[in-house]
């Protein structure tokens, strides 16, 4: 066979965007890229490894031999290798064999730009393509009108190993996810998928959080254009496609990034920056410009060759302070004194506003679970410039105070309204995410208090009052039927819970509250603006309900809503409202078709000239037990 053809893809221009942490598109040189070259085919390979002595391309068309096709230095300093090898063809198996002139390490590493992986626990990369015929122009053309800050955001969160299973516990392909997912998404009424991580990783009970392969899908379901024609199928579904990207830490695998050509490339040098104590993995060097080169690269190459419609950044407290899960000692402070990783902040107000130059009608997302300021507001008024940002303290003290008995309640109503105080400080989602239902913290049906109808009378109630609280909304797989166990990563959701009528009604609620969000303006056109909520009464401490009024633009989308947080009916309840007329119940959790009480109020509410809660006006009505009643003016 042929030897290496000295060849580059590489410009002078794109050297020094590189080296100045400038090039946004490096998946387009760096890597595996199926080309011809004077009339044959091949592969031009590239790699980063200024550290190297040799590199070697070893894969199955030279029996792994070290030394058969050693790449070219490029003479520039860049560090990069490359080479062009005839008759390479698409799906043969590679890695990058280094000799480093570091002591004369070797390492034997996967490509990190490669696009696809073979599936885990074979570790090489494998050659590829990215060619798909794409189906979802019309998504793509208006998704702007769909993932704006101003429309509904109700966000599936999946884990896709184990959503559901096919016979023998075995995976559902991309191409079984595209029919099967897609129809269940859109019938439930979500308006997104958030995937946990996709990218390739190697150990399954990382859930996709250690990954090394950040520009290939994994390949545990399929291929790239399996992966590809899922996101087609949701998009062209109506859904948008949400993934969890993690720019945090890598594995410290033998052929990941990790000590790549013998050197700390990827990961901070200095261990007190470089490693995470918590998980054991390593931390990229934010400072060192290649590195924000290679990982704003991945992000855009998500958003691009994947059309995905935004990207939900894992862990990024643990990016942003120095000290986080480190004891005295085991952190340097900045060279102002301060806590703050000042390479991390640098790094995210690049990538978001890279993202957000390049890509209409995306969005990013936050998961940061601090009080570090401005995360979701733009970089021009000194925030992060993030979309969104998850409302970590909202879940933490919703969920602490419905696993309270109802007796107890009324002592701790503040657990509920005190999101009030800051809600608005950021972009805020709300997430009930895979986190809070594993390590032995029950799922979310499991930790309602009382026997079974109480308990998902309770679990309707927390919903509602999630999706009419301002801000948009996560949920995660299984919590839409009460599914019972806490989540295995191993093995399906019980959807046989389904042919049971309380799980069944659970699962019509969740539809039902996805379109309620949906068809009324007043639960988002605000969502991120105290214009767009009002309290009528947060201080009924001693029945245990809160009321209070969401709108939107125009005041005849205005909704009021009422939660009960006890299973005492309420007659002749009385509220404040703002103006006279009619009030009509449209929503109520307690609905038989839910398998609720079924008390409601049947007949239109008539409004007294009777001044309450501050207000002119006021009505009486009928609460019903553990419940979220929602009414609007006729």
């Amino acid at each position: 066979m042929s030897k290496v053809i000295s060849h580059s893809l590489f410009t002078d221009f794109d050297i020094n965007l590189f080296k100045a942490g400038k090039h946004f598109r490096l998946y387009e040189k760096l890597g595996a890229h199926l080309i011809e070259l004077n009339g044959v085919q091949g592969v031009y390979f590239a790699v980063w490894a200024p550290t190297a002595h040799s590199v070697s391309v070893v894969g199955d068309f030279n029996f792994w031999t070290q030394g058969e096709h050693e790449l070219y230095v490029r003479w520039d300093s860049s560090g990069i290798w490359e080479g062009f090898i005839p008759n390479v063809q698409k799906g043969t198996n590679y890695k990058y064999k280094i000799l480093s002139n570091n002591q004369g390490l070797v390492t034997e590493k996967a490509d990190p730009f490669a696009f696809y992986c073979e599936k885990p626990p074979q570790t090489a990369s494998v050659v590829w393509d990215l060619e798909h015929d794409w189906k979802d122009s019309d998504w793509m053309k208006t998704r702007k009108e769909h993932n704006d800050l101003d429309k509904p955001y109700s966000v599936y969160e999946v884990h896709l190993g184990s959503w559901k299973r096919a016979e023998g516990n075995q995976f559902l392909s991309y191409l079984d996810l595209a029919e099967d997912l897609v129809s269940y998404v859109k019938e439930m009424g979500f308006t997104h998928v958030e995937f946990m991580p996709v990218m390739e990783y190697p150990y399954d009970p990382s859930w996709g959080y250690q990954l090394v392969g950040y520009f290939a899908p994994t390949s545990r379901f399929g291929d790239p254009q399996g992966f590809m024609t899922l996101v087609d199928k949701l998009h062209q579904a109506g859904i948008g496609v949400i993934l969890d990207w993690v720019p945090s830490h890598f594995p410290d695998d033998a052929h990941g990034l990790g000590y790549f050509d013998g050197s700390h490339l990827y990961e901070h040098p200095d261990r007190r920056k470089g490693y995470h104590p918590d998980w054991k993995s390593l931390v990229f060097n934010y400072g060192r410009n290649e590195v924000r080169s290679f990982l704003i690269s991945n992000a855009l190459f998500w958003l691009h060759h994947y059309h995905v419609d935004g990207l939900r950044v894992d862990a990024v407290a643990s990016m942003l302070y120095l000290d986080y899960s480190r004891n005295d000692g085991e952190w340097e402070p900045n060279i102002f004194g301060g806590r703050e990783n000042l390479d991390t902040i640098s790094f995210l107000k690049e990538f978001n506003e890279v993202v957000y130059a390049n890509y209409e009608g995306v969005q990013t997302i936050a998961e940061e679970s601090t009080s570090f300021p401005m995360v979701s507001r733009p970089t021009s008024v000194g925030g992060l410039g993030f979309g969104m940002k998850w409302m970590m303290g909202w879940m933490h003290d919703t969920l602490k105070y419905f696993q309270r008995a109802t007796v107890y309640r009324k002592y701790h109503q503040n657990d509920l309204t005190f999101s009030m105080t800051y809600t608005f400080t950021e972009n805020f989602m709300l997430p009930l995410s895979h986190d809070e239902v594993v390590y032995g913290k029950k799922s979310i049906a499991d930790r309602m208090p009382g026997d079974e109808w109480q308990r998902f009378a309770n679990l309707r109630l927390l919903y509602g009052y999630m999706f009419t609280h301002p801000g948009t909304n996560l949920l995660f797989m299984g919590g839409e039927f009460g599914q019972i166990k806490e989540w295995n990563f191993q093995e399906s959701l019980d959807w046989h819970l389904l042919q049971y009528p309380v799980h069944g009604g659970a699962q019509q609620y969740v539809k039902d509250l996805n379109n309620l969000y949906k068809s009324e303006p007043a639960l988002y056109q605000k969502q991120f603006s105290p214009e767009g909520f009002e309290w009528i009464n947060y201080s009924d401490n001693l029945n245990a309900v809160i009321s209070y009024i969401r709108k939107g633009n125009d005041t005849k989308d205005d909704l009021i809503v009422i939660c009960n947080f006890t299973q005492m009916v309420r007659k002749n309840y009385r509220i404040g409202v703002p103006r006279k007329g009619k009030l009509k119940e449209i929503f109520n959790s307690d609905s038989i078709k839910y398998q609720g009480s079924n008390v409601e109020n049947i007949n239109d509410v008539k409004i007294e000239s009777s001044p309450y809660d501050g207000r002119d006006y006021s009505v009486e009505i009928v609460i019903p037990p553990l419940s979220v009643t929602v009414y609007k003016y006729l």
